[in-house]
């Protein structure tokens, strides 16, 4: 079984242009429930769908498969709720990969940087733009974001 640990959370003053390009996605849901999410996305060039399972601590269950291009934008067409558009950039900060997501649209000026880890306990280094961990909280789940954009909340 495939399992993602992820810890996600707010960024605040990124120095996005000392990390060079990012890749614009755009994802959507084709399911959600009990607690297991079925998304399409968009990265760049290529299409992928993935399942992803309920989460129990930072874990779940990720199972992740290229598809045709010309089928994610079909199937994106299908998603239950918004589709998230970000542009994403992959950033090396101690021996870790995050993942830097800043929304457009109605989740615009949300910026979320995610770390997916080996162990739920590995220790890692804070990066100095990372701020409040959010990580337990669904509202800033991308497939929540898709229903209930950031923009809305109060």
């Amino acid at each position: 079984m495939a399992v993602e640990i992820e810890r996600k959370f707010l960024v605040r003053n990124p120095p996005i242009e000392q990390w060079g390009a990012g890749k614009k996605i755009a994802q959507g849901y084709l399911s959600k429930g009990k607690g297991i999410t079925v998304r399409v996305r968009i990265k760049g060039d290529q299409g992928f769908i993935t399942v992803k399972g309920k989460t129990t601590g930072f874990s779940r269950a990720e199972y992740e498969y290229e598809i045709p291009y010309s089928d994610a934008e079909e199937l994106l067409k299908l998603c239950d709720g918004g589709v998230i558009i970000k542009t994403r950039w992959l950033v090396n900060w101690a021996d870790h990969l995050w993942e830097v997501d800043v929304f457009e649209g109605e989740n615009q000026g949300l910026i979320v940087a995610e770390i997916e880890l080996t162990a739920e306990n590995e220790v890692f280094e804070r990066p100095t733009w990372l701020g409040e961990e959010v990580s337990s909280d669904p509202r800033y789940f991308n497939s929540s974001l898709a229903n209930h954009p950031w923009s809305k909340w109060p």
